[in-house]
């Protein structure tokens, strides 16, 4: 008997651009050989210059869209990108709370690649309070870290590491802290557990063409946990695909500004 393809629910905003939100993740769930389902939270007016426009889904569609794909296809995990409001946090809560078994990958967004805003201020309280403590793995950036403890951003290892068990003080069951961030050659991301911390090193590609980076990481992170492995081995194996989908991205000409990752690096070779 055939294995069983997973199936993955990315809840985020789109990027007509194609390099991050609900289409980097569908692209990702394909690269990783899963299948990828989509709610929408919000439509993004952008290119790989920024962003010039945000339009948001209504709550209760939002709601409703998840409603919708729960009531008819299995989901084997989750994950949520974009939520823009806190009416959004509190629909997207309220609806994955009736549905507690897929693990959810929450990558908190907050600020696009070209400095834009994509979290309303009052919205960060909402999705502490409601979303975190139902995420398998949060999986924030050094200044997404920052913004959701009310500190500065980390500088160091040591820093990231305090900040890493903090935010799973706030509830999450882990934490992948990126250090995408830090100065330097190296990219080093912290995972938190209630079991301790878990070092991933990782080589600085110089290039401009990291658009959805995080969008990318959290999707495969997601898919690698809905074909069931374990969170550790997830990561690596996320990180590994986003290592490489960066370093082939010049294959690509996509814009002017930060273009987008080459998902499809291995597949196309």
């Amino acid at each position: 008997m055939a294995e069983t393809i997973a199936n993955i629910l990315s809840i985020a905003g789109s990027d007509p651009s194609g390099g991050a939100g609900i289409q980097a993740d569908l692209k990702t769930f394909a690269a990783r050989a899963t299948y990828g389902m989509a709610v929408l939270t919000a439509l993004t007016a952008q290119n790989t210059q920024g962003v010039s426009g945000v339009h948001l889904v209504p709550p209760a569609f939002v709601a409703a869209q998840i409603a919708d794909v729960f009531s008819d296809i299995r989901v084997d995990a989750v994950k949520i990108g974009m939520i823009a409001s806190a009416e959004i946090a509190e629909a997207v809560a309220g609806a994955l709370s009736r549905h507690r078994g897929p693990p959810i990958v929450l990558d908190p967004v907050m600020v696009a690649k070209g400095g834009a805003s994509l979290l309303a201020a009052e919205a960060v309280e909402a999705l502490t309070r409601r979303l975190l403590p139902l995420a398998a793995v949060l999986t924030p950036n050094l200044p997404e870290a920052a913004a959701l403890l009310g500190e500065a951003e980390a500088a160091d290892r040591a820093a990231m590491e305090g900040q890493a068990k903090r935010l799973l003080a706030l509830g999450p069951r882990a934490v992948l802290l990126k250090g995408g961030h830090l100065p330097g050659g190296e990219s080093p991301d912290v995972l938190a557990t209630p079991d301790g911390l878990r070092w991933y090193e990782g080589v600085r590609v110089l290039t401009r063409n990291t658009h959805g980076t995080g969008c990318s990481l959290s999707s495969a992170i997601a898919a690698e946990l809905g074909k069931g492995r374990p969170l550790p081995d997830a990561v690596a194996a996320a990180k590994s695909f986003i290592a490489g989908a960066v370093r082939s991205s010049d294959a690509l000409a996509v814009g002017s500004g930060h273009g987008p990752l080459h998902h499809f690096h291995a597949l196309w070779a």
